[in-house]
Order: structure tokens, then sequence, then C-alpha cells
């Protein structure tokens, strides 16, 4: 494939995180708006923990584990999760620090998490196209069907803390856009020296991030607003597209 469509490809994959983000142009009837948050975040967290657990940890794990031996590659892949963490766990002092609202502070997380996330995989996207003209388009396939809820976890909380839908979709566009980027820096600067190994330490160092960031901002946030029964909704839903994307494409 040349080059043109391969990167045509990765951006066509992350520019589908857009997709998510119009969700906000429906209209939700004031006393139902904490419902709509509560299954938004709650599908999130089951997106997001699932891609990590289903996706990004044993994928990168075996491809650790070719190049080196299990001890070390657990350790590698221990230390990148726990960074991973670390991150998070900085940013969000550093924006209480600042008083932000803790809804705005979930979509500026989640947007943050998940431009790390979109970065490699603009790389794998562009480096599989180049290579397999139909791996290519499968790993794009897969990509825009698990990006567009990443683009719903980032525009609705955006939204419904600022009120601005361009806020809300200007973020869901620039962390989409760290797809094509990594394609980018694949071709022009990096495609002598990307490897298996770099692409997996930062895929285990985004699962980190995205772990933790499900569990300590957006489970507490869902939960405060005492609609368990949305809680549920959003977790199942969110965990049947996952096995969706994972056995069928």
């Amino acid at each position: 494939m040349t080059t043109l469509n391969a990167f045509l490809i990765s951006t066509m994959a992350g520019m589908s995180t857009l997709l998510g983000g119009i969700i906000i142009f429906f209209p939700i009837k004031e006393n139902k708006i904490n419902k709509f948050i509560t299954f938004c975040l709650s599908f999130s967290i089951a997106i997001m923990i699932g891609i990590s657990i289903t996706d990004l940890i044993p994928t990168s794990f075996f491809s650790l584990l070719i190049n080196y031996k299990i001890s070390k590659t657990l350790f590698i892949a221990l230390i990148s999760f726990i960074i991973g963490a670390i991150l998070v766990l900085i940013i969000n002092k550093l924006m209480d620090t600042q008083d932000a609202n803790s809804l705005y502070k979930l979509g500026i997380l989640s947007m943050l998490a998940l431009m790390l996330h979109n970065f490699p995989e603009g790389i794998a996207t562009f480096m599989g196209s180049v290579q397999d003209k139909s791996l290519g388009l499968k790993l794009s396939l897969a990509i825009m069907f698990h990006n567009i809820p990443e683009g719903i976890s980032i525009a609705v909380p955006l939204y419904y803390s600022t009120h601005s839908k361009k806020k809300a979709l200007l973020n869901t566009f620039l962390s989409g856009l760290a797809e094509p980027f990594g394609a980018i820096l694949a071709f022009v600067f990096l495609k002598r020296y990307i490897t298996e190994v770099m692409i997996s330490t930062i895929l285990l160092l985004v699962a980190g991030i995205m772990i933790t960031l499900a569990i300590e901002e957006m489970l507490p946030k869902a939960i405060s607003y005492k609609q368990n029964k949305f809680i549920y909704l959003g977790l199942l839903i969110g965990i049947i597209l996952i096995l969706i994307n994972h056995f069928l494409l």
C-alpha cells in the first residue's frame, strides 16, 4: 500500500473519535441529565478497563515475552503500568490545585489518556497498512470501533461541565488527531527506530493510565449521581461492545 493511503487509513481511524462526540447534539431533558452522565461515565469505565484487559495488556505482554525472559517481561510490564497509574495521580493533583470542576477534570484526563492511547495506535496502523493493506484495514476498523465510545468519554463530561459544544468537540478532535500525528512521526522520524518493545511498553503505560482513571476518578463520580441502574446499564453495554470488538474484529 502507498504511504498516502496508509496515512489516510490512520487518519480515518483517529477521526472516528469525533463520531462519539456527536452525542452531545442529542437533546437530553433536564431531569434525565444525571442519568445520562452516569450512563456515559459507566460506559466509559467499561470501555477503558475492557480495552486494557482484553487488548493492551495481553498483546503487549506477549510481545515483550518474545524478546525477553518472563522475569524481565513481568518487570517491564509492572513498571510501565505503575508509571501510567502515577501519571494519572500527578495530573489529578495538579488539576485539583486549580479548583477544576470534577466533571471537567474527568473530560480533560480522559482526553490526555486517550491521546496517549491513540498515538501508538496511529504508529501501528500506519506501519501495518504499509506492510499489508488488509491488515491495515482490519486494524483501522477495530480502532474505529472503540474510538467512537472513547469520543463519548471525552465529549460528555466536558460538555456538561462547560456547556460548550465547541470545547467538547475540540478536545475530542485533539484526541483523535494523535492517531494521524503518530502516523506522521512513524513515517518521518521513527520508522527506523520503532520496535515492538517500544510500542508494547507505551501501551502498558497507557493501560495503567486508563485503568487508574476509570477506578479512581470515573467510578466515584458515576456513583455520586446515585443512579445505580444506569451504572449497571452503562457497564453492561460497554462490556458487550468490548466483547464484540475482541471476538469479531
